[in-house]
């Protein structure tokens, strides 16, 4: 069996991490994912998933994301129900999330990229940690990843088709 969810969107609402009452910590947030495709004449439309981060993931995005800053998350979908006050049965979809990665977006004023590149490095939070390795690549708080040392260069004859 497979159940694995991979998302890149916005976070829609102010992040709030809060503690069950054994203490540990859930943030419970909706990213805002724009459809790949739209009808001729047509807006795109906008797809709201719901998704739950547990632990150190929860503190990870609380620390890091803010509302309308870009997010990638790997996770796993859950359904659960539950019935009102009123005795109504609700239905519920969630991505339970088991990774975090930064997009590469530029980050806003309020930001430091040394902020986002400490959180990597010096952080607890390895589980959350993404396997990517940001650098401060230039003076204009522009992400990237790694440098051009990094890759090899093939020639034509090497490529195998």
């Amino acid at each position: 069996m497979l159940n694995k969810v991979i998302l890149m969107g916005r976070i829609t609402q102010d992040l709030e991490v809060k503690q069950t009452p054994s203490g540990v910590s859930v943030l419970s947030f909706t990213v805002a994912v724009q459809r790949s495709f739209a009808r001729q004449g047509e807006e795109r439309q906008t797809d709201f998933i719901n998704c739950v981060a547990w632990r150190q993931q929860a503190e990870f995005i609380g620390r890091y994301f803010r509302k309308g800053r870009m997010i990638a998350i790997e996770g796993n979908l859950r359904t659960r129900t539950y019935d009102d006050k009123n005795g109504t049965k609700h239905y519920v979809t969630e991505v339970y999330v088991d990774n975090v990665s930064f997009t590469g977006e530029k980050a806003d004023s309020g930001y430091q990229q040394n902020d986002y590149n400490n959180g990597y490095q010096n952080n607890n939070y390895n589980q959350a940690a993404p396997q990517n390795n940001y650098s401060n690549a230039s003076s204009n708080n522009d992400l990237s990843i790694g440098d051009m040392a990094d890759f090899e260069v093939l020639s034509d004859d090497g490529v195998p088709f």
